[in-house]
């Protein structure tokens, strides 16, 4: 037995020391992560920097062992005085869980024998017997609480929020006064300290500050809805990530790394790994050419609420984009709540809106794929007539015998109508009865999805809408289909839409992200480690010469006489594009009736129309209503295209 045990001792403590030694440290080995590091950058195209951070003092809590609820009541009377904390925060339950800390003896008289023998019998928990104390606490008993208690109150609650022994975050961008009482006292305040923070900081104000999204605060922590997912990644409850939009959606780039510590004793720290700051992200954005967007939008707003019909106009909406690479240089809404106006640019990734004409380029290439029409094929404009159905003309009543190409121009809804006719199989004679073919919606629905229309946009953003797609299977609803009237579309999709004619026919991945940087000590920019390169999501599936021909009609809307997209764009760009005036229905009380049809302008356009270099649209919802005293559609959409557009060209020439 003891030649076996001295083998084995040889064996651990000469052979395979080494092995043994270093499983001994793995067990022994305890680990302490530092504060939260700041977080990454973000630059605009042009290496401004958007969005920054700023480091701020800040009072923390960090419970010793030991330390009873007695012992933490006293310190936190002693620093109430001391400190300003917003007591209007301060739940019914924290302070029904302050009464019972302070009134202890008395809460415990609020449980009956009979309840504590069950916990005896383990048919009741102290947990339960805690909870039956808050639940018996009354509003007499909470009414008793003077002012100051209520201060400490919240300010025990603050102590006590999440991990037991965790530092906690009592308050951020301390007063001078508060750090330095704090930090002069700290070896007598049992638990309390001060420290360097940081909170992010916005150079251009709310200008984007929307999209760019929120940070939760190092009090706020993680979200208890993403609790699971962020611990599982090796965050902390109170680390900082990102809420919403790209900070929530970069969050992996911009989270900074914090120090690591190893425990030598009860006592001491030793750093094991340096803090980093986050990785900086460049977006695709001209900051300064977005701050001109949303000016140009706030002015032509106010200025189209002092015109006549106008009641339900609230809002417009721009997007500028590289037809070329997908990425969006500029992206804004306005809109006007009480006289106020307010950011929007939310809606664009989730307000659809009804089109109109602007869609009839996809509308022509089924009509050119099907061989429904020809390039070039002359049709007479008048108004249709189906059975079970109003006449249904074109804005001018009768634009003659037109081609295609005019029929983009003038806009015409009589040629798409006698197009889809045939697209469904048959051949138009007035008051005839159209047949409802499936195939037909499938094969519109189909082009206008492969342009972007009613699906994702692949945006780099947590949100986004696919629009509406109509269940409705009436006949005569392929008609409203082909000139823009029966599904919705956000305004991005139509960016992605009029950027994929721009290019000749590829779609692709709309985003934000330019690329993204290593972060530096200073304000250099460090190297770069990922770049986002364009990504097609699909192709048109059309011949060349059918997408030149539509391109061909949306330059004879900008440039032909009479077209409709005349004034819109100064001619010296070279542009081309199409308008789109569309019937709304919105519900002007609130009692969630649609009660009143409006009118919504739109505009989609590229310039230089033979070598595209930037997309646009505008869209302007409820810009008009036909049934007031007055005819009068104000121009809010011409306007501000052509105020963002000269903008442009003067800042990047064509």
């Amino acid at each position: 037995m003891f030649s076996v045990i001295g083998i084995k001792l040889y064996l651990v403590m000469i052979l395979k020391k080494e092995v043994y030694t270093e499983k001994l440290t793995k067990l022994t080995y305890t680990k302490v992560e530092g504060v939260s590091t700041p977080r990454g950058r973000i630059y605009d195209r042009n290496y401004n920097v958007i969005v920054d951070n700023k480091a701020i003092n800040t009072i923390t809590y960090k419970k010793e062992k030991g330390t009873t609820t007695e012992e933490m009541l006293a310190v936190a009377y002693k620093v109430i005085p001391h400190i300003e904390l917003d007591v209007s925060k301060l739940t019914k339950r924290a302070k029904k869980e302050f009464f019972l800390a302070k009134y202890s003896d008395k809460c415990n008289k609020l449980i009956t024998k009979k309840e504590r023998d069950k916990v005896k019998q383990r048919k009741l928990t102290s947990k339960d017997l805690e909870e039956l104390k808050i639940s018996r606490i009354n509003d007499d008993d909470l009414n008793t609480l003077t002012e100051e208690d209520n201060k400490v109150a919240y300010l025990f609650y603050l102590m006590n929020k999440g991990y037991t022994y965790a530092e906690k975050t009592i308050k951020s961008d301390v007063t001078p006064q508060e750090y330095a009482y704090i930090s002069e006292n700290s070896e007598k305040l049992d638990g309390f300290n001060t420290k360097i923070d940081w909170i992010r900081v916005y150079p251009y104000g709310d200008t984007l500050k929307s999209i760019i999204g929120t940070v939760s605060t190092s009090t706020q922590g993680i979200p208890a809805d993403e609790k699971n997912y962020y611990l599982e990644k090796g965050y902390s409850l109170d680390d900082r990530v990102g809420l919403s939009y790209l900070e929530k959606q970069y969050e992996d780039y911009l989270k900074g790394e914090k120090e690591e510590f190893e425990v030598v004793n009860s006592h001491e720290l030793r750093l094991t790994k340096e803090g980093k700051r986050g990785n900086d992200i460049v977006l695709s954005i001209d900051i300064k050419l977005q701050q001109e967007v949303e000016r140009i939008i706030a002015e032509q707003m106010v200025r189209a609420k002092s015109e006549p019909n106008t009641n339900y106009y609230d809002h417009s909406s721009v997007i500028l984009q590289d037809p070329n690479t997908g990425e969006i240089l500029a992206m804004a809404s306005k809109k006007i709540v009480n006289g106020e106006i307010v950011d929007n640019i939310n809606s664009i990734l989730t307000s659809p809106i009804t089109p109109g004409s602007v869609v009839k380029g996809a509308s022509m290439l089924v009509g050119y794929n099907t061989n429904a029409i020809k390039i070039g094929e002359r049709m007479l404009d008048e108004c249709v007539k189906v059975a079970g159905a109003p006449e249904k003309c074109s804005s001018v009543d009768n634009l003659g015998v037109i081609d295609d190409i005019t029929a983009l121009a003038k806009s015409s809804n009589v040629y798409q109508f006698k197009t889809a006719i045939r697209v469904n199989g048959q051949e138009y004679f007035h008051g005839m009865k159209l047949n409802f073919n499936q195939s037909s919606f499938d094969t519109y629905r189909n082009m206008y999805h492969s342009f972007g229309l009613g699906v994702k946009t692949g945006i780099d953003l947590p949100i986004e809408s696919e629009g509406y797609t109509s269940k409705d299977k009436s006949a005569g609803n392929l008609l409203d289909f082909v000139m823009g009237q029966y599904e919705t579309y956000t305004p991005l999709q139509l960016s992605q839409y009029i950027s994929t004619i721009a290019n000749g026919g590829e779609r692709l991945e709309t985003h934000l992200l330019k690329e993204v940087r290593e972060s530096t000590n200073n304000n250099d920019l460090g190297k770069i480690i990922f770049t986002k390169d364009r990504k097609v999501l699909n192709k048109i599936d059309t011949k060349v010469e059918y997408m030149n021909r539509v391109k061909e009609g949306f330059y004879a809307v900008m440039h032909s006489p009479g077209g409709y997209g005349r004034g819109y764009i100064d001619d010296k760009l070279n542009s081309a594009g199409k308008t789109g005036t569309s019937q709304s229905f919105i519900d002007t009380n609130n009692d969630g009736i649609i009660d009143t049809e409006t009118i919504t302008s739109s505009f989609v356009g590229y310039m230089p129309a033979d070598n595209p270099k930037v997309s646009i649209i505008v869209t302007s919802p409820n810009s008009s209503h036909p049934n007031s005293k007055t005819d009068y559609a104000s121009l809010v959409t011409l306007r501000i295209t052509k105020e963002v557009t000269n903008k442009y060209f003067e800042m990047y020439g064509i």
